[in-house]
C-alpha cells in the first residue's frame, strides 16, 4: 500500500508559537484515531522517565515497538523493512529501495525513466549520500570526495505573509546566484558550483582523570566558485547526510506530544529551553511543525525526500517542478539545458515514484537494542538519566493510532529525541538561521542505532558536520543549553564515563 503524503492535515490548535494569535499546527496524517482518556493516562505512565535502573524497562529492547528489526551484524543493519510490515508492503518497500538506489543520468538518454540528472548535483542517487542508509562523513583526506556533505547557503530576507506572524521566525532567501545549496558536481559540458574546502584546528580538552581528548574545530570554505562570487551576505552551513532509520515513526509522533516538551522560556529553571521549529509546508500550504533535517527544517518525510531529489540530484517532482533542479535564473546555461521532463513526462520523478521513495524512507527498521540488561549498560543508563541528558534526548513516545499506516500505528518507541531546537552554544554554531532555528540552534539528534554507526557506515563521525570522531567527542562539543551535562561528563570518574559511553553504544 502506497501512502501518499498529499492529504489533508489533522489540525491541532496551539498558541505556543504565535506572537499575536493562535494558529494551526498540522500532523501529517489524516486517518488518526483519537486517544481515549484512558489511553492518554496509560501513555503518560509508560513514557515517564524511569527512576529504577536495576533492570531494563519493559519493551526497552524494542526501540521501534513492533516495527523493530533484529540487530544484524553486517553493514545492512539499517536497510531492513519495518519488522511488522506486510508481505504486500514489503514488495512496495523493495520497489522504493530500487528508486532510492537508482543512478540517474543526464538527459537526453535512451533510459528515459532515469534521465534528468542535474545539470548541477551533489550525488547521482539517494544511496550515494546515505550509503547503506547510514551516516555520511566529511572527506577523510585529500583523495576523498565530499559526496555526503555539502554547504547550505542563504541570505537574509523578509518573511512572507504566511509566516509573518510566527514568533521568532528568521526569514531567509536563496543566494541569487547559487540557490539554497552548493553543488560540487555537474553533468558534462557544465561547471560545478564549487569545491568544498575544510581545514581543522585541534582543541585539547582535559578530563578530570587526566585524559586529553582532542576536538577538531573545522573551517569551511567554498572554493573554486564556478559562477562568480557569492552574495556579500551569504551564510554557509555544512550538512552531513544523517542516518535514515525510524523516520516514519518520528513522523507519527503526535505534534501535541512534541509541543508538550517545549519550554522556550525555561519556566522549570533547568537551563533547557527546547523550541519547536515551524516551517511552511508545500503539501498542506500552511505552517507546520518541523521534524526532519538537522535544524528540523522539513515537516514530513515526503517533503524532505522531494527537497533532496531537487537539491542533491537535480530531479524534478510535483513538489519541486523545475527540471533545472537547483539552478538559479542567473545560471542561464543550466536553465536552458535539456532536462528529463520531455515527451510524456511532466516530472523527472512523478508522484508515484516520490511516494515510493517516501514509503521506503518511512519503513527503514530500527535494530533491536543489544545488552539492555547488562549491569554496565544499566549503570551507564543511570548516569545518562541523572546527568540530565534526557532533558533533550527524550527516551520514549507513543505514536498516533493510524488507520492507513499499520507499521507506525500506536507503537511505543525509544528514539531519544524531543525533535525540538536547542541552543548548543558558539562552538557548534553555524551562524545561519533556518525558519525559527537560530544560528546556534539544532534539532536534538535521535540516538537510536548510534552504536551501529561503525558497522553500517565504516566510521564514527557525528554531529551535523561529522567533526566529532567518537561519541565522546560529540558529547564534549555540547555547549549552550547542554553545557552543564558536558561539564558533568568531564568530571566523571573514568569507570563512569566508560559506562555512559557503553550505554550509548547499546542504543
Amino acid at each position: 500500500m502506497i501512502v501518499s503524503g498529499v492529504m489533508m492535515a489533522v489540525v491541532l490548535g496551539t498558541s505556543a508559537i504565535s506572537g499575536e494569535r493562535p494558529w494551526d499546527l498540522g500532523d501529517p496524517h489524516l486517518n488518526v484515531v483519537p486517544r481515549t482518556p484512558q489511553e492518554a493516562a496509560r501513555i503518560a505512565d509508560v513514557t515517564t522517565p524511569t527512576q529504577d535502573f536495576s533492570k531494563a524497562q519493559r519493551f526497552e529492547d524494542k526501540p521501534a515497538g513492533a516495527a523493530t528489526v533484529r540487530a544484524r551484524k553486517d553493514a545492512d543493519a539499517f536497510s531492513q523493512p519495518s519488522g511488522n510490515i506486510s508481505f504486500e508492503d514489503e514488495l512496495t518497500f523493495k520497489v522504493g529501495n530500487g528508486l532510492f538506489r537508482k543512478l540517474w543520468v543526464s538527459a537526453p538518454s535512451s533510459t528515459l525513466a532515469s534521465d534528468g540528472l542535474g545539470p548541477l548535483f551533489n550525488a547521482r542517487s539517494c544511496q550515494r549520500c546515505h550509503l547503506k542508509d547510514g551516516r555520511g562523513h566529511p572527506p577523510e583526506n585529500t583523495a576523498d570526495n565530499a559526496i555526503s556533505i555539502f554547504l547550505r547557503v542563504s541570505i537574509p530576507g523578509t518573511p512572507d505573509d504566511a509566516m509573518a506572524d510566527i514568533n521568532g521566525y528568521f526569514a531567509t532567501l536563496p543566494d541569487p546566484t547559487y540557490g539554497t545549496q552548493l553543488q560540487d558536481f555537474a553533468v558534462q559540458g557544465y561547471k560545478a558550483e564549487y569545491s568544498l574546502g575544510i581545514s581543522y584546528q585541534e582543541q585539547p580538552v582535559e578530563l578530570a582523570d587526566g585524559t586529553i581528548v582532542s576536538l577538531r574545530a573545522p573551517t569551511y570554505t567554498a572554493d573554486n566558485l564556478g559562477y562568480g562570487p557569492l552574495h556579500p551576505d551569504a551564510m554557509l552551513s555544512p550538512r552531513v547526510a544523517p542516518q535514515m532509520i525510524g523516520l516514519g515513526l518520528l513522523e507519527a509522533i503526535p505534534a501535541q506530544d512534541i509541543l508538550g516538551g517545549a519550554d522556550p522560556d525555561d519556566l522549570d529553571g533547568d537551563g533547557i529551553s527546547g523550541r519547536p521549529n515551524v516551517v511552511m509546508s508545500g503539501v498542506y500550504q500552511q505552517p507546520m511543525l518541523g521534524r526532519f533535517g538537522l535544524k528540523a527544517g522539513a515537516p514530513t518525510v515526503l517533503e524532505q525526500s522531494a527537497a533532496a531529489f531537487a537539491g542533491d540530484i537535480g530531479i524534478s517532482s510535483p513538489l519541486h517542478p523545475s527540471g533545472a533542479g537547483e539552478c538559479t535564473d542567473a545560471q542561464t546555461d543550466c536553465q536552458d539545458a535539456i532536462h528529463g521532463d520531455g515527451d510524456d513526462r511532466i516530472y523527472e520523478v512523478d508522484a508515484e515514484g516520490l511516494d515510493l521513495v517516501a514509503f521506503y524512507s518511512r519503513n527503514l527498521g530500527v535494530p533491536a537494542r543489544r545488552g539492555a540488561d547488562d549491569p554496565q549498560i544499566l549503570r551507564g543508563k543511570k548516569l545518562f538519566y541523572e546527568t540530565g541528558c534526557t532533558s533533550c534526548h527524550t527516551p520514549s513516545f507513543v505514536t498516533h493510532r493510524l488507520q492507513d499506516q499499520p507499521e507506525q500505528s500506536f507503537q511505543l518507541i525509544w528514539p531519544f529525541t524531543d525533535l525540538l531546537l536547542h541552543d548548543m552554544g558558539p562552538g557548534l554554531a553555524d551562524n545561519r538561521p533556518e525558519a525559527r532555528a537560530s544560528g546556534s540552534e539544532w534539532r536534538t539528534a535521535p540516538l537510536w542505532g548510534i552504536g551501529l554507526t561503525q558497522q553500517v557506515s565504516g566510521h564514527t563521525y557525528f554531529l551535523h558536520d561529522g567533526r566529532a570522531r567518537s561519541i565522546l567527542e560529540a558529547v564534549l562539543w555540547h555547549g549552550g543549553e547542554a553545557q552543564t551535562q558536558r561539564d558533568a561528563v568531564i568530571e566523571m570518574p573514568t569507570k563512569d564515563r566508560y559506562a555512559l559511553i557503553t550505554y550509548l553504544e547499546s542504543l
